[in-house]
């Protein structure tokens, strides 16, 4: 349990430094300190203004890493993200400048307003932490996590992000209005200074990669494995869903729970772990059938309803799988 008193004083005080800048959104940001512990990636999708750009500034600082941003146009190339080789007249030789993608945190804003072959440069770096030009292939730094921004309720202009893409990212996560309340403390609070301004970072790359490499110990019954599993598996079977989660849900949905568990105070993982982060990890993995999007019938909607029906387990397991 010491290991994981460890994690839990890490996330806390990740979240609370977080907090001097995002007020009043604590549910974001233990989202967020999950997707950091798991060396996930984010897409938010939300309205301009609620503090997105803010929120990977605020995460970079509290880390102390590097950080970097690409706002995505339609006229960006791929090279734009990746970096390029230039030819040197003094060494008569070929140099690599690096693109922005190399750096700790990436902000890719607005990344819908990128033609799919831009979007497509980022899919080798957030898989295999890696970019490849001109045949020579250059690690990324570690950790590396992207945070990639759209805006929902502007479709003009933009191209929708691939599945194959959607896929890598680790959650989808909404910040939301803030309260009244909240709102007025913003205004406060910005009022002389940006909280920003006199955030400093407390932990660094190794803590954080030491975190990441702790969070494999907390336990997942076999029970919880096949809930997950069941999850997943109904995305596929539902008649509302085109395209249902993949194999890489399950292992995003069962690693995710294990950070709660542990950011908790836990080493094992219950049920209420799945269901609070179920939402966050599927939302994006699942296609809706058209007709039912005439309906309204949002992917939110039907993860809670696959949640309501699925059985939680409970009392001894049966060792029957099928």
């Amino acid at each position: 349990m010491e290991t994981i008193q460890v994690i839990q004083d890490f996330s806390e005080k990740v979240i609370t430094n977080l907090g001097k800048v995002i007020v009043g959104k604590k549910n974001v940001l233990e989202l967020v300190t999950v997707s950091l512990l798991a060396q996930g990636h984010i897409l938010i999708d939300d309205v301009p203004g609620v503090g997105k750009t803010m929120l990977a500034k605020t995460l970079a600082k509290t880390l102390g890493c590097d950080f970097k941003r690409i706002q995505f146009t339609p006229d960006m190339l791929p090279s734009d993200v990746t970096g390029v080789s230039i030819y040197d007249q003094a060494t008569k030789k070929f140099e690599f400048r690096p693109g922005p993608v190399l750096t700790n945190i990436l902000l890719a804003d607005e990344i819908n307003r990128a033609t799919p072959k831009t979007q497509s440069a980022l899919l080798e770096a957030m898989e295999e932490r890696q970019v490849t030009v001109d045949g020579k292939t250059h690690n990324l730094a570690e950790p590396f996590i992207v945070l990639a921004t759209q805006n929902p309720i502007e479709y003009e202009g933009t191209f929708p992000l691939p599945e194959a893409q959607l896929d890598r990212f680790f959650l989808k996560i909404q910040i939301g209005y803030p309260s009244l309340l909240d709102e007025i403390k913003i205004i406060e609070e910005q009022q002389k200074q940006h909280p920003i301004e006199k955030l400093t970072s407390v932990t660094n790359n190794e803590e954080v990669k030491a975190m990441q490499k702790e969070i494999k110990e907390v336990f997942v019954e076999t029970s919880i494995k096949k809930y997950i599993v069941q999850i997943i598996r109904s995305t596929r079977e539902n008649k509302d869903i085109y395209l249902g989660s993949s194999p890489r849900g399950s292992l995003a949905l069962s690693r995710a729970s294990q950070i709660y568990a542990a950011m908790s105070g836990r080493d094992y993982v219950i049920p209420d772990d799945v269901k609070y982060l179920a939402e966050s990890v599927l939302s994006h993995r699942v296609i809706i059938q058209p007709t039912s999007r005439l309906k309204n019938v949002s992917p939110e909607n039907v993860i809670a309803d696959i949640l309501y029906e699925t059985e939680v387990p409970g009392g001894k397991f049966s060792e029957n799988l099928d």
